[in-house]
């Protein structure tokens, strides 16, 4: 008797946490299409438009050697122009991360030209816990807070383009 009580109860508190809203990182945007993303490097501003209303702006961190457009692999540059959102990764090691298109033809050349490679890889993500509060930390991606970033991966679609200036 005791055991079947004690089965019980556990399928009755299974059930019962089921029935509880679990958090999420992943949001829902009903809001106006975003048209573009906006980074300003020098500034540590990203923006998020549609059309041309700014619906949001975070604070962002850089790679460790923010300074001018990625040149070639391990230089911890954050890329300079036109990209798109090109993929997603719901599994990142970063809490969400979005992909941006780098490099483009141009970069690869301008790398090739140098005997070099010119990496990739290149997101916008969370920020883990050991990260929190450093400045400048990624290898040349752009990161937010974990909040910010479930917020962008919701707004942001893949093909949206991306502008990042110095």
């Amino acid at each position: 008797m005791n055991r079947r009580m004690l089965v019980l109860g556990a399928m009755g508190a299974a059930l019962a946490a089921c029935g509880r809203p679990q958090p999420t990182r992943f949001k829902r945007y009903d809001g106006p299409k975003v048209t573009r993303v906006q980074v300003f490097k020098a500034r540590r501003k990203l923006q998020i438009f549609s059309a041309n209303v700014m619906l949001k702006e975070y604070d962002m961190e850089l790679g460790f050697a923010p300074t001018g457009h990625k040149a070639v692999e391990g230089d911890g540059r954050t890329p300079e122009g036109a990209y798109r959102i090109d993929r997603r990764n719901p599994n990142s090691s970063f809490h969400l991360s979005i992909g941006i298109s780098y490099p483009n033809a141009n970069d690869i050349a301008r790398a090739a030209a140098m005997g070099q490679r010119p990496g990739g890889d290149i997101f916008i993500h969370g920020t883990p816990a050991r990260q929190m509060g450093k400045s400048d930390w990624t290898y040349g991606c752009i990161a937010v807070t974990n909040d910010e970033m479930e917020d962008i991966y919701a707004m942001v679609p893949d093909g949206t383009p991306i502008y990042i200036y110095p």
